[in-house]
């Protein structure tokens, strides 16, 4: 019996880089993301065509486009707010791109200064322009376990959400644990009622290790049938709603985990944490994958082939 395949989604270099404090130079960013090309990742998210006054750290996204190595196979995508963003993704010739709301109506307007369904308004023209030139619209979707304003979020609200976002031709929709809030009991219980209106092949899921439940939400997810998982090399980024908390799942810990269960993903985990400790050295960081700091156990192919 063939391996199952896991997609993995490397967002460190976009919803990683933009929480840190630091402003890399273009140069740092370009061989970041070309040593995550060399690891065999199918899928980078390289910046975001935001407004640069609002994300100073992603200003240069044009340019790190333009000076990335693309390696055939590497799928490069951003994320952009509006149809002008579009066009400036189009121009550096992105795979696909990505938009984002919240399944709450409080942070959507503390984070976008628009009602969910404004939101999903505003997306119509980007994903009409987008399907004139072919290029797939992801979608993420904030908030799915919990929000920093309105506390707990009924798994009904994010089921609502991801069916408008799969309604409007969102070819992927990514359910996002934005404060890292949820337990694995919360996350079968949204992805289920997910399931009723998405087939299980278009869902990600984006968990935060705010709290230390980000493998075992995996987990959940993975029983689940979901094989699209978001992560961060060096669990790069912070949660900016817990103080001197960790944000985004470190991609070598899911890896390994993905490993050691029996999944195939391509990715040579070795490479892997080179990249993240490059990356960590070059913004004077901390490594938060686990992976990373421990090492491989000796013997670890005959792990990853049990």
């Amino acid at each position: 019996m063939s391996k199952k395949h896991v997609k993995i989604v490397e967002v460190g270099p976009r919803d990683g880089l933009q929480n840190e404090p630091a402003v890399l130079p273009t140069s740092v960013k370009t061989e970041f993301i070309n040593s995550l090309s060399e690891t065999g990742l199918s899928h980078i998210e390289v910046s975001s065509f935001v407004n640069p006054r609002r994300i100073p750290q992603l200003a240069d996204a044009a340019d790190v486009f333009s000076a990335i190595k693309r390696v055939p196979g590497v799928h490069y995508s951003a994320l952009v707010p509006n149809e002008k963003g579009l066009m400036a993704a189009l121009e550096s010739k992105v795979d696909s791109v990505a938009v984002f709301t919240a399944a709450s109506n409080k942070f959507c307007k503390k984070n976008i200064n628009c009602t969910v369904d404004e939101s999903i308004e505003r997306f119509k023209p980007i994903l009409d322009i987008a399907n004139q030139r072919n290029i797939p619209v992801r979608a993420y979707v904030s908030c799915v376990l919990g929000c920093p304003y309105e506390g707990y979020i009924s798994p009904q609200k994010v089921s609502r959400v991801t069916k408008l976002l799969w309604d409007l031709g969102c070819a992927e929709i990514s359910l996002g644990d934005t404060i890292g809030a949820g337990t694995p009991k919360q996350a079968r219980e949204m992805i289920q009622t997910c399931l009723d209106v998405v087939p299980v092949d278009h869902l990600a899921v984006h968990y935060h290790d705010t709290r230390g439940q980000a493998l075992a939400n995996i987990l959940a997810s993975l029983e689940l049938g979901i094989s699209i998982i978001d992560s961060s090399v060096a669990g790069l980024g912070g949660c900016p709603y817990a103080d001197g908390a960790t944000g985004n799942v470190a991609t070598e810990d899911v890896v390994y985990l993905l490993h050691g269960l029996g999944y195939e993903t391509g990715i040579d985990l070795e490479k892997l944490i080179g990249a993240g400790k490059f990356i960590c050295k070059q913004i004077g960081r901390t490594n938060n994958s686990k992976v990373s700091a421990a090492g491989l156990p000796m013997g670890y192919e005959n792990y990853e082939k049990s």
